[in-house]
């Protein structure tokens, strides 16, 4: 089979291989759709301490069930599917706290290779994070399971509704989706980012205001009366944007800090602002199976037109120039389709 492996920052290499075989457990998938993320071309540009190079690439992904292993008896042979690549082990010391996207072994023992044509799901995920793919959704839309698990998991404690003003920070593949899911729940959303492209497509996704600058602050304010937002998501993973991202939320309001920031980056914050406006930082980091859940129940029921996120289909055999083309800030998801 054929498989994408990042060898080195920008450097992407078609290998055949073997085709593996599922152990006891498993499910061998044949990959009909795998999409591209941020967190891809963050390893692409520079690397990523937790995609290890050389090695399988891409982790968004849904397909057809190719082959099981023993002992598997929830799927069969021929079934459409949409996974995430991770799942917690339930044995740890935060997994018996509850805190499943913290688990000691879930970065150890996640699956990378989605831009392949086979990948193997282990015993673990299979039994938490695979579901069956609903008739009513392509492979394309079902392959966002794991971003929309993603931003689910630092949005849905916060109850957002309609009273709520918001102010998302990026407007990649991330902060779309964040943008879909707020305006879902009835809230006033405003958002910035750098392509013109993005905005354009956030306007449409339904943005009450779009920037292209974070320099005018007075914009925020001014939407927001003067308040600040309730809720600002930061999704650009900038330290420089991490640190100005509490300029922007109201007295009492909440930070979700959302964009990984480089391994070894350090922030600074205003004592004086967290301490006397009660301001709230939180990380956002992963997702739980109750979050994947969550968001398999939103794509099943077409709760979000994920598809307007995906700029283009291309063959795996063009997956170099993909890439190429995200770096030059041109589309925002490209599906792979093996």
């Amino acid at each position: 089979m054929l498989t994408a492996i990042l060898s080195r920052p920008h450097i992407i290499e078609l290998k055949e291989v073997d085709v593996p075989e599922p152990s006891e457990g498993e499910l061998l998938v044949k990959i009909k759709s795998s999409l591209t993320c941020g967190t891809d071309l963050k390893a692409f540009i520079r690397g990523h301490s937790l995609i290890p190079m050389p090695g399988p690439f891409g982790h968004e992904f849904a397909g057809i069930v190719a082959a099981k292993g023993k002992g598997v008896s929830k799927f069969k042979t021929g079934d459409a599917v949409m996974a995430v690549h991770s799942a917690p082990c339930l044995n740890c010391k935060y997994c018996k706290l509850g805190l499943f996207n913290l688990c000691e072994s879930l970065m150890s023992t996640k699956i990378l290779g989605a831009f392949a044509e086979y990948i193997v799901i282990p015993k673990h995920i299979v039994q938490q994070n695979v579901y069956k793919k609903p008739a009513s959704l392509n492979f394309k839309e079902a392959s966002f399971l794991e971003p929309l698990s993603c931003v689910l998991h630092g949005m849905e404690p916060l109850n957002i509704n309609k009273k709520n003003t918001i102010f998302i920070i990026g407007a990649g593949p991330i902060g779309l989706l964040h943008l879909m899911i707020a305006k879902s729940k009835g809230a006033k959303v405003l958002i910035t980012g750098l392509e013109e492209e993005r905005l354009k497509i956030a306007a449409k996704l339904g943005a009450d205001v779009v920037i292209n600058t974070l320099e005018d602050g007075k914009l925020v304010h001014e939407f927001t009366d003067g308040m600040g937002a309730d809720y600002v998501f930061e999704c650009t993973g900038k330290p420089e944007i991490w640190e100005s991202s509490v300029n922007y939320v109201k007295k009492s309001g909440t930070v979700i800090l959302f964009g990984g920031c480089k391994t070894g980056s350090s922030v600074n914050f205003s004592a004086e602002r967290l301490h006397y406006d009660e301001i709230t930082i939180k990380g956002s980091f992963h997702f739980t199976p109750q979050d994947v859940k969550k968001a398999f129940l939103l794509l099943k029921n077409k709760k979000l037109d994920v598809k307007k996120l995906i700029s283009d289909t291309y063959p795996l055999s063009d997956i170099i120039n993909v890439f190429n083309m995200l770096v030059n800030g041109i589309g925002i998801k490209y599906a792979i389709v093996p």
